[in-house]
């Protein structure tokens, strides 16, 4: 699924993760997240992806994936295994994204989680002009094929990171393929990006 979505966010990631860590990719697409990874930052990286052609492109990359649906949780993996566990576009997706960012912060030490902002300024005006669900370039899908199944707001999740004690070390708003900078960012940005961790 994620082998025809914007890159929107590959380059913040690369960015973030340092050199040498362990990452496991939830939802790696076809790889190229984990294979910029492994060359730019020298990674040691294993993805899980359900969809078999998906898992093939990695293979064909040299990408280590294991096929696995992410609603099933992450029992096979230890407490704190990773130093990165990212989910990359995936959360909307997903049937138990809850179940889900809470597994993530127990097999990793820190998070990544990126997602389409449905607060931005252009998708509340589509629906409020139009009376249509959104359709635009960071939204590429008319209401009876989209795989998105929980829409969620910049603020929504954050909200909810409040609600379960989960600590956000960085926030990105990206719109296009640049950072913004304009405030606030569930008006602006058309995708968000976070770095969290568990509280203590």
């Amino acid at each position: 699924m994620k082998g025809d979505r914007p890159h929107i966010s590959y380059d913040e990631i690369v960015r973030i993760v340092e050199t040498g860590s362990k990452v496991l990719d939830l939802g790696c697409g076809d790889g190229e997240l984990l294979h910029r990874l492994i060359k730019e930052r020298a990674v040691l990286g294993r993805g899980v992806e359900i969809e078999e052609d998906m898992i093939i492109q990695c293979i064909a990359k040299g990408i280590s994936v294991f096929q696995g649906n992410l609603d099933e949780g992450l029992k096979d993996y230890g407490t704190k295994a990773y130093d990165y566990v990212v989910l990359n576009e995936t959360l909307q997706v997903i049937r138990n994204p809850l179940m889900v960012l809470e597994e993530m912060l127990r097999v990793g030490k820190r998070a990544i989680v990126s997602f389409p902002n449905f607060g931005y300024w252009l998708t509340r005006g589509q629906l409020l002009l139009r009376g249509r669900m959104p359709v635009s370039p960071h939204l590429p899908y008319q209401w009876y094929n989209t795989p998105n199944i929980h829409l969620c707001t910049r603020n929504d999740f954050v909200s909810v990171c409040t609600e379960r004690g989960i600590t956000i070390l960085a926030e990105i708003g990206l719109r296009g393929e640049k950072r913004i900078r304009r405030l606030p960012k569930n008006f602006f940005a058309t995708e968000v990006l976070y770095i969290m961790e568990r509280s203590a």
